[in-house]
């Protein structure tokens, strides 16, 4: 039984097309030609919306197993369709983190129900201490070809070295969010001068460019795929350039949050402005937008990080890094939608994402549709999530998934 979806308007990484009528067959999606032959189930009208090809989010994590407080693998799951993810990869910090067989198995059995593909990043070294090694070739066995440490850069040189040696045995990929953890020991914030107004221990740029830097050369002599994740300096923008350049294997992304707000941001000293990387300053920014546009940066990610109401709501300096930004996620493209162009954006969640992954988009066999004009309250009841350390909470926001579609399942939001 087909749908039908009338005067769709499809973006693609080139334009906006004109609105056309789409038919979901029940297994791909086609233009309405007139004589397709198939039984109409449903017919939408689809004239206030935008579409594209499913979208994909490098970065996002639960607290399933371990602390499913603050986001279950079932609420996960949910969330992501919701927002209009067809495809995301999970983090491994979890207790314990995914990083053997056994967690494998568990998180593919509850994510195998979902409309999203769930793609797992298990961890490359034990509880992602960066130190001993975990059994990267079991876990390929499981299908596992994404690694890292998530939330953890892998700051061990020696080790870095040999996990990219190691993953050239089958094609692996190595994810890492790159800075040097003692230059950014006890810090708060963005080290500049609103760190210094405000009285905070900053974090400086030098911290992310000089592990970049490290990283990158590490590869050079190495070999190997690397991922760098979360990029928010000029410094690290301009050394990926040079890299990609020079011909190596290397892709980048940035949180789409990064965009949005900057350091005069924290004045409000708001705990759920905390985040790592920390929100940096005005030329950063003017380099990550520059960055997204000549396609040294690969990708956004929403770097979905739930935290419990405990963790945020305390002193800023003891509170928890990190913030939910799944649910929020196509709000805060709608907010950068005139600058970046629907295009640009889009690219950057589907084709994007789906070259640092390997995939290759043939057929449309996966949809999301939104109207980036809906208005809504993000609040308790509409919140999706068992977390809400989110700035935006409790406010009205623009932009509203209508629908998704992938593995042969239409599902309404």
């Amino acid at each position: 039984m087909a749908v039908l979806l009338q005067s769709l308007r499809l973006i693609d990484p080139q334009r906006i097309h004109p609105p056309k009528n789409y038919i979901f067959t029940g297994s791909e999606i086609v233009e309405d030609n007139g004589d397709s032959g198939l039984k109409i189930k449903e017919t939408i009208d689809c004239s206030t919306f935008f579409a594209s090809r499913g979208w994909i989010d490098l970065r996002c994590m639960s607290g399933e197993p371990g602390e499913e407080y603050r986001e279950s693998l079932d609420s996960l799951g949910e969330l992501l369709a919701v927002s209009g993810f067809t495809k995301a990869v999970l983090m491994p910090n979890t207790k314990p983190a995914i990083q053997t067989k056994n967690e494998v198995q568990y998180v593919q059995s509850k994510a195998s129900g979902w409309i999203t593909d769930l793609v797992i990043q298990a961890a490359a070294t034990k509880d992602c201490k960066g130190e001993d090694f975990t059994d990267i070739l079991d876990l390929h066995h499981e299908w596992v070809f994404v690694y890292g440490d998530g939330t953890h850069p892998i700051s061990n040189p020696d080790r870095l070295l040999k996990i990219l040696q190691y993953l050239q045995k089958f094609g692996g990929l190595l994810f890492d969010q790159t800075y040097d953890p003692y230059l950014s020991l006890f810090g708060q914030m963005h080290e500049g001068v609103a760190s210094t107004r405000l009285g905070m221990k900053g974090i400086p740029n030098l911290s992310e460019e000089i592990a970049v830097h490290r990283n990158l050369e590490i590869l050079k002599y190495a070999g190997g795929k690397l991922h760098l994740q979360t990029i928010s300096t000029k410094g690290a923008v301009d050394k990926i350039r040079e890299a990609k350049k020079e011909g190596l294997n290397v892709t980048a992304d940035v949180s789409l949050y990064q965009l949005l707000f900057s350091d005069e941001d924290m004045a409000s000293f708001d705990t759920n402005l905390k985040v790592m990387p920390p929100f940096r300053g005005k030329e950063d920014r003017k380099a990550l937008i520059k960055g997204l546009k000549d396609g040294t940066i690969d990708a956004i990610v929403s770097n979905h990080q739930p935290q419990d109401f405990d963790s945020k709501f305390m002193e800023f300096d003891l509170a928890a890094f990190g913030m939910a930004g799944l649910q929020t996620f196509l709000p805060g493209m709608v907010k950068l939608a005139e600058e970046l162009t629907w295009p640009l954006l889009i690219s950057k969640i589907t084709e994007g994402p789906a070259k640092v992954l390997q995939n290759e988009l043939s057929k449309m066999d996966n949809i999301t549709v939104f109207d980036p004009e809906e208005n809504w309250v993000f609040d308790q009841k509409s919140n999706k999530s068992l977390s809400a350390n989110m700035p935006w909470f409790n406010t009205e926001l623009k932009g509203k998934v209508k629908f998704v579609i992938n593995k042969g399942r239409f599902v309404k939001i």
